[in-house]
């Protein structure tokens, strides 16, 4: 039944993404703007987006909610529309500059030491852009990510990736752990997202109450004595964004290594907060992160 499902998920998707490619970049991010707050809330249970909203955010008044979460929608369709573009994104041929980047000062620090950082970020706005942009600017960089789980779809997104955004790309897994590391030797960094529930992780504290947290960074940072640089995009207005890169920090060592990696996470937990609470809007709720 899944491979059905899969399949027809396949083609519509392929469907749309041809329908964006005819009518521009610009068209085609409203028209998923608009699709994504039309089908989006048949893909993700309302409830678990309103639980989320409420253990982040508190008790907010139903209209903030609601409008929290049309525009959630709509980052996400024109997030989904924008896939087909990333070429124009790369290149900048759509005729705009489409990104401005604050903190440029800290990669070229990054670039000039040739050492290794771990780059962090959450599913803001389009997310995509944040490695596509670190490798543009002359980063040598691995970017970890989740393969979909439609195996009709998950080649199709791999090769987007591939050639768009960041060349080097490491799956989550026990297989990607041996690449991640090879890569770090290899004088790589690497970037990755850290909003997502992940089932082997600790709980750790996320808007106060304990969340599956990914240690990666942390333990990449403790092995290899690595940096870690939080980044944050943001959509200003349509096609146009910001990224904003954070100042690189040493973690903090005790030498009791769990208390090291469970008070590293809890910070880098707290810096996603952070984010979370300039643009709430802009955040994927659909995660189910407290699960």
């Amino acid at each position: 039944m899944k491979i059905i499902k899969y399949f027809f998920e396949f083609i519509i998707i392929i469907s749309l993404f041809s329908i964006f490619k005819i009518i521009g970049l610009k068209n085609a991010s409203s028209l998923g703007s608009i699709l994504g707050k039309i089908i989006g809330p048949y893909f993700r249970s309302k409830n678990i987006i309103k639980k989320n909203i409420k253990i982040g955010l508190g008790n907010i008044d139903k209209k903030k909610e609601e409008e929290i979460i049309n525009e959630m929608w709509s980052n996400i369709g024109r997030t989904f529309a924008e896939y087909v573009f990333l070429k124009n994104f790369k290149l900048n041929k759509a005729g705009f500059d489409h990104i401005k980047i604050t903190g440029i000062e800290y990669l070229e620090e990054i670039k000039k030491s040739n050492k290794p950082v771990v780059f962090y970020s959450g599913h803001f706005a389009n997310f995509e852009l944040m490695a596509m942009e670190l490798v543009k600017f002359g980063i040598n960089l691995a970017a970890i990510y989740r393969p979909l789980n439609n195996f009709f779809l998950n080649p199709l997104m791999e090769h987007l990736r591939i050639k768009h955004i960041c060349p080097v790309q490491i799956p989550k897994g026990k297989s990607g752990s041996r690449e991640i590391v090879k890569k770090i030797n290899e004088g790589y960094s690497v970037a990755l997202m850290v909003d997502q529930r992940v089932s082997e992780g600790p709980r750790v504290s996320f808007f106060n109450k304990g969340a599956h947290t990914t240690t990666i960074p942390t333990q990449l940072a403790l092995k290899y004595n690595c940096k870690l640089v939080p980044i944050y995009i943001q959509r200003k207005n349509g096609i146009f964004f910001e990224m904003v890169i954070h100042k690189p920090y040493e973690i903090n060592k005790t030498g009791i290594h769990e208390e090291d990696i469970k008070n590293n996470s809890l910070k880098i937990n707290q810096n996603i907060e952070k984010m979370i609470l300039k643009n709430s809007s802009q955040w994927i709720w659909t995660h189910d992160r407290w699960k």
